[in-house]
């Protein structure tokens, strides 16, 4: 076994950092910070951070392919223009209906479509107000289910047949067949149930041996786990109680970055975690990860 180096890469603290995805072009790293309402890059070569605000608590970005990023902005899909700053609506999603959400995680499937979801601001397990979506190249939104506590993690399986995705107050890791023709989902079943001291499921990412990777909220570590067996392969632990997501980026993908929250803390757990909401970079780990997707709208 190699051995395993965590170390703090990116100081600037995020109150809730998420949605990370390695940019390869510059070596760069895209998140946001959802209630410091801004999306951000960290160039791994210069560690200069530039950063552009946003309207409204901002849950995901995602590359796209003609330039600049979407992103998942309160209950709208937006289009942001890096070089000139600047933020588009795209489409909303019912926010009349559901007055108390807000987009939460989201990824770009390997067909080029931004799936994402909402959370519910009111973090009771028996209000379900939240949904999953898609935003298709064509600009349509299309809502795949309902009934959501907190749409949290996602990605795809290495053959494109199989969609993972995590309702964090459902504790667990769940499955669906996967249309990549039409982007329809059927089939669920559960892939992983979270152990008690395993923290709440977040954000997740995919590796090239067909594993997934599950940040745990509240429990300071990532999860690897086979979701052929249901089984957990193994355990990072991070000094961040609140770890968010992940993603693979570096050089051939054998990083993992890693982002966190502070939010919440008061000054003593602070004083015990200097560096909650830091993003880290968990190298050694000896597996690799695959390039983001980029929507194709």
């Amino acid at each position: 076994m190699s051995s395993i180096k965590v170390e703090c890469v990116i100081k600037e603290k995020t109150e809730v950092g998420e949605s990370p995805v390695w940019e390869e072009k510059d070596s760069s790293l895209l998140y946001v910070d959802i209630t410091g309402q801004r999306v951000s890059r960290w160039n791994s070569l210069t560690s200069q951070i530039e950063s552009i605000a946003t309207e409204k608590p901002v849950g995901s970005v995602v590359p796209r392919q003609s330039g600049g990023y979407v992103i998942a902005e309160g209950t709208r899909f937006a289009f942001v223009d890096w070089v000139k700053r600047s933020i588009t609506a795209v489409a909303h999603v019912n926010d009349k209906e559901k007055p108390n959400t807000r987009f939460n995680d989201g990824k770009v499937d390997p067909a080029g479509r931004f799936f994402a979801g909402t959370m519910c601001l009111d973090m009771k397990l028996d209000v379900m107000d939240a949904a999953l979506y898609t935003l298709h190249p064509d600009h349509s939104v299309v809502q795949h289910f309902d009934q959501v506590h907190i749409s949290n993690g996602l990605d795809w399986s290495l053959d494109h047949r199989i969609f993972y995705y995590i309702d964090s107050l459902a504790f667990m890791v769940e499955a669906f067949d996967y249309n990549i023709q039409t982007g329809g989902l059927s089939n669920r079943r559960m892939v992983y149930k979270m152990e008690k001291d395993e923290g709440i499921p977040d954000g997740m990412c995919i590796d090239t041996e067909g594993k997934l990777w599950v940040a745990c909220f509240d429990g300071g570590r990532v999860l690897r786990i086979d979701p052929q067996t249901g089984t957990r392969l193994q355990t990072v632990k991070l000094p961040a109680q609140k770890t968010t997501s992940c993603c693979f980026g570096g050089k051939d993908y054998s990083d993992l970055y890693v982002t966190s929250a502070y939010t919440g803390m008061d000054s003593d757990s602070l004083a015990k975690q200097p560096d909650a909401g830091c993003i880290f970079k968990v190298s050694g780990l000896g597996v690799k990860g695959i390039p983001p997707y980029s929507y194709t709208g």
